[in-house]
């Protein structure tokens, strides 16, 4: 659009570029009829069984969702809001809201939005900030108080306090928990559409609303890693912790034979968490196959030569595959700030080559749909909920607590 002050004959092509982009853009058509939009219940940050058991749908920033925005009182309100509203918007919902409530009187002046997280953590946001939601931490909830009640706002209790571990875990065997896992990472991975991955590198925390599904999947990625450690540092017992270990690396090796290696590399990642790793007595209970299977593992996630064995292990596998996202838009980011989009003047047609090199990769990764022989029964319902909710901590501080707890010393 720029180059057409100087050449006219350009605005021919330009039309037909916004024509393009009309066609891949990430918003609901203005002519969609509104009552076929359906509100959305988030992900992680508005828990409801019936809905995590439903297929997983790409989110747009005009869609309306379900979310809860807590008091200082760990009281909330449930509001519903565009994925891409706008932290006034938040606000003026929740004002909305309390206006029903009997503490009306006490809520006059106005409210800010915080961000807590599970450690204590807190960030203010600003009017003007959109998409928070998409953005928030793992468990981390949004608060709504007044600016001189911002220092008294603690963490959730269920964020906080110590439970014993998931005993649905433990029931389950780990081949059906890899394929469920595999499963829901395949609808999320099918949600991403090829240019989040773009504009997550090119335009970064602009780019928020348009790249909802890409930033809830790198969440999850997070989240899987957490929940390998949660799960074997709640776990008193020395002959239970070191079968958990075995059940995890049973789990992360029919993830790799089900090609979803964003599973595997996390739960790899999640074993090798320093709170984890320390626990000498537990390593030490693992039988010698495990051992050396884990060895293997850790060698082929290894970043060493730009994760060389990573890459050879996933250049010989057939679609349909779940690649280590993160590395993904590593790369993309490396072609990015590597060389500049112009030059003179001129366009860097080498560059965006090689940026849609990296997206066609993505979309051959695709190019067939994922088939898993899952089951309809009730128990595999159950493991499905629990998949797709996974409770975890994320305070590192707090694995740590817990980890001397189990073994005061390494040495």
């Amino acid at each position: 659009m720029k180059d057409a002050s100087l050449y006219p004959e350009l605005e021919d092509e330009i039309l037909r570029l916004h024509q393009l982009v009309e066609t891949v853009e990430l918003k609901v058509p203005e002519e969609t009829p509104p009552s076929s939009k359906q509100v959305k219940p988030l992900f992680r940050h508005f828990r409801r069984i019936d809905s995590c058991l439903q297929t997983r749908v790409a989110f747009r920033g005009s869609d309306e969702i379900f979310c809860r925005v807590y008091m200082p009182d760990h009281s909330y309100v449930t509001i519903r809001s565009r994925l891409s509203a706008s932290v006034q918007d938040i606000l003026a919902a929740v004002t909305e809201k309390l206006q029903y409530s009997e503490e009306q009187s006490a809520r006059e002046e106005a409210l800010a939005l915080v961000v807590v997280a599970s450690s204590g953590e807190k960030a203010l946001l600003q009017p003007n900030e959109e998409c928070v939601f998409t953005t928030l931490g793992i468990n981390s909830h949004l608060f709504a108080c007044t600016k001189d009640a911002i220092e008294s706002l603690v963490p959730l209790p269920e964020e906080i306090q110590i439970s014993p571990g998931d005993a649905e875990f433990h029931r389950v065997e780990a081949e059906e928990i890899a394929n469920h896992m595999t499963a829901f990472h395949w609808e999320l991975f099918r949600c991403v559409h090829e240019l989040e991955f773009v504009d997550y590198v090119f335009h970064g925390e602009r780019g928020r609303r348009e790249t909802a599904n890409l930033e809830l999947l790198l969440q999850r990625c997070s989240e899987v890693q957490h929940w390998v450690a949660t799960e074997i540092l709640l776990c008193e017992s020395l002959g239970k912790r070191a079968h958990l270990l075995k059940k995890f690396i049973k789990i992360a090796a029919i993830c790799k034979q089900n090609q979803d290696m964003l599973s595997f590399y996390a739960m790899v990642m999640g074993l090798d968490n320093a709170a984890v790793s320390r626990l000498r007595l537990t390593w030490e209970k693992l039988p010698g196959k495990f051992k050396n299977l884990f060895r293997k593992f850790e060698t082929l996630t290894d970043p060493c030569r730009n994760h060389k064995a990573y890459r050879e292990v996933l250049s010989k596998m057939n679609p349909p595959l779940i690649p280590f996202v993160p590395l993904i838009l590593k790369d993309l980011t490396f072609v990015h700030e590597g060389s500049k989009t112009l030059l003179d003047g001129l366009v860097n047609v080498e560059k965006l080559h090689a940026i849609a090199e990296k997206v066609r990769t993505i979309r051959k990764y695709r190019s067939r749909p994922l088939s898993l022989d899952l089951e309809a029964s009730p128990s595999q319902l159950q493991t499905k909920a629990y998949v797709r909710q996974l409770q975890v901590i994320d305070n590192q501080n707090l694995l740590f607590e817990l980890s001397y707890k189990l073994e005061a010393s390494s040495q």
